[in-house]
């Protein structure tokens, strides 16, 4: 059964898959703490503040605003989820370039964290589990 993204119940499910390989990924080298704003979400009251933050040497995408944080990212719900479980690169950058996507603060931390994320195969099985119970 999927849970729609970046609904609570799909944070709770994004985080037990996350730790239950927390001591089989890789450390994540890049310091990045992202704010996320999203828009034209379908349940809820349509608005929804997440945030990433790598500072502990892993990825965590948590439901609220960081206080401090690099950047933020401001897009419509189906970009966010094209953005943060597709990742797809192509997509993400036509999307920026239509605008979808607006930045404010540190822009390269956005484009090193989606280059330099490690991949082997328990990250890709991560991803894979993750992109599984999203609706």
């Amino acid at each position: 059964m999927g849970h729609l993204f970046l609904s609570d119940d799909w944070i709770t499910a994004a985080r037990d898959i996350r730790h239950r390989y927390s001591d089989q990924v890789p450390s994540i080298d890049v310091l990045v703490r992202i704010n996320i704003v999203t828009n034209k979400v379908p349940f809820g009251v349509g608005l929804i503040h997440a945030h990433i933050d790598t500072s502990t040497g892993v990825l965590d995408m948590e439901l609220g605003l960081l206080v401090t944080a690099d950047l933020t990212v401001t897009t419509d719900y189906d970009t966010a989820r094209q953005l943060f479980v597709e990742q797809d690169p192509a997509s993400s950058m036509q999307a920026f370039m239509s605008g979808k996507i607006k930045v404010e603060g540190d822009i390269t931390k956005f484009m090193v964290m989606q280059t330099s994320l490690p991949q082997n195969d328990i990250t890709v099985a991560v991803i894979a589990e993750i992109k599984s119970i999203t609706a």
